[in-house]
């Protein structure tokens, strides 16, 4: 028996999507045959498409024709256009349900985690190096490098390692409105962050972005958790670097008290994330991570769903699941202000997806948020927040964020994800300190091939597994890192370079 080589997803489509590579002339679908090779995870023509109908694919519209196509023919950037007339049938709240509780048959979920003073829940107990401007950058990885070098973490098995967190911000920028906004709740996200038992932030002492004000702005004393210093106070990069490293050695003791004890699934608060995504990504890995996120829902935990860009034309999916109105059209005022944003900067929502996107098979990004909004499942939707604010509420949610992975993440983490799965279909190389990331290979090859990289492989699902074994699967991964088990990207070593906050607005 010939193994079949293409998958219609909806009885709607007028394209079919090729699971291997197809040569010209191979079986498309009845008796239609590929005009020309279409590679491994593209689409092909199932019918005649007249130039300006629309293409549909998961039932729902992901561009138009910007020429007749013919049946057989290779559905992709030559003859797609996005066009202004996508279907956006809002719908608000119309599907909203109830958060369900458990299902017959299943049982309440538990992880081992660390329980911090103020009642969170983390997944790892590291020690954190934040600075305040990218001027004390460099004696935060000093300060981080000379704490490693010198072997005093082997005392302390139950910390996770000293987490140097610097980036490019800080000055240059002005006191206040919403770029300064952003950076301060991302530095107190981190700063509180419930995967760090400990936190040092280092200044310079001019910077825009001053430490006593950020310190009063959220009634921050300093103690065994927090504490702070700054270059030009204490007299120099040489006896900064000293002061910071005499200050991590006094919190090792503090964070060493710190261990594992049974906490409730609940306590989870698990980013989704997609990057390098290809034409396999909604089929696979984002369905069935959307399942997953389902379940930990069930359990009472909660799940972040972000990267504003990348739900473009696919809001309407999020807007109808909104627990009311009020919820789904701060969904749509977010689409607004990208627009706006887009065009501002000289750019359009339509130049993501990326070229590696696009050679994975997304033509459009209407097609590519239709995949990226599948890693949400099927809950109703919460509530909607700012970028790295606070997640206070339990549920599906949804964060604005840049689409862009280390940003969007560093969203994620500051409101409070304290685990993260990423699916990639082309093979992102990430990490996340101070929190595991699970990567989700949604095709067999790419797992194949980047095997130190891939946690989980969704590939299989094309063979028969179903997305609710994989979503099984996903989820007691989740758990099992949650309790402590590294991720292939922890072992990598990754989540240094990573913490890249929103840059927004001029830089002076």
């Amino acid at each position: 028996m010939t193994a079949k080589k293409t998958l219609r997803l909806n009885a709607q489509d007028n394209v079919v999507v090729a699971i291997a590579d197809l040569p010209a002339g191979s079986p498309v679908e009845g008796d239609i045959l590929a005009l020309a090779r279409i590679p491994r995870g593209h689409k092909v023509a199932s019918r005649p498409i007249a130039r300006g109908e629309p293409i549909r694919k998961f039932g729902q519209v992901i561009g138009f024709a910007s020429g007749d196509i013919q049946p057989g023919e290779w559905v992709h950037e030559k003859n797609v256009t996005i066009g202004d007339d996508f279907e956006r049938d809002y719908a608000f709240a119309a599907d909203a349900r109830p958060v369900e509780g458990l299902l017959p048959g299943e049982v309440p979920a538990f992880f081992k985690g660390f329980r911090r003073a103020d009642g969170r829940a983390g997944t790892r107990n590291y020690i954190g190096i934040l600075s305040s401007v990218n001027c004390s950058a460099t004696v935060v990885d000093y300060v981080a490098d000379e704490i490693n070098r010198s072997g005093i973490l082997a005392d302390y098995p139950g910390i996770d390692g000293v987490v140097p967190l610097p980036h490019g911000q800080g000055c240059g920028m002005a006191g206040k409105g919403e770029a300064f906004d952003i950076l301060a709740r991302t530095q107190w996200g981190y700063a509180s962050h419930p995967n760090f038992a400990a936190v040092l932030l280092i200044g310079l002492g001019c910077e825009v972005f001053q430490i006593p004000r950020m310190k009063d702005t959220y009634g921050i004393a300093e103690g065994d958790h927090f504490q702070s210093l700054t270059i030009q106070e204490i007299g120099g990069t040489r006896k900064a670097v000293e002061a910071g490293v005499a200050r991590i050695r006094d919190m090792l003791p503090f964070a060493a008290r710190s261990v594992r004890e049974p906490i409730s699934a609940a306590e989870l608060v698990l980013a989704l994330q997609c990057g390098g995504s290809d034409g396999y990504s909604g089929l696979t890995a984002n369905p069935a991570l959307g399942v997953a996120a389902d379940m930990l829902v069930r359990q009472g935990g909660t799940t972040i769903l972000s990267e504003t860009p990348e739900i473009y034309g696919a809001e309407h999916l999020l807007t109808r699941r909104a627990e009311s109105v009020e919820v789904g059209r701060k969904i749509v005022d977010l689409i607004h202000w990208w627009e706006d944003y887009t065009k501002r900067n000289g750019g359009e929502m339509n130049n993501n997806p990326s070229p590696g996107n696009k050679a994975g098979g997304l033509t459009t990004i209407l097609e590519k948020s239709l995949g990226a909004v599948a890693k949400g499942g099927n809950s109703t939707l919460r509530g909607v927040y700012r970028y790295a604010e606070r997640i206070d509420r339990k549920g599906f949610v949804y964060m604005d964020t840049p689409g862009y992975d280390p940003v969007a993440a560093t969203g994620q983490v500051a409101g409070g994800a304290n685990v993260l799965c990423f699916t990639t279909g082309r093979g992102s190389a990430y990490g996340c300190k101070p929190v595991p990331s699970i990567k989700l290979a949604t095709n067999s090859q790419l797992f194949a091939r980047m095997p130190d990289d891939m946690d989980i492989n969704c590939g299989d699902i094309i063979d028969g597994v179903s997305l609710e074994e994989k979503g099984r699967e996903i989820f007691e991964t989740i758990l099992t890192v949650a309790s402590g088990k590294p991720t292939k990207s922890e072992e990598l070593g990754y989540g240094r370079n990573e913490f890249v906050p929103w840059q927004i607005g001029a830089v002076m």
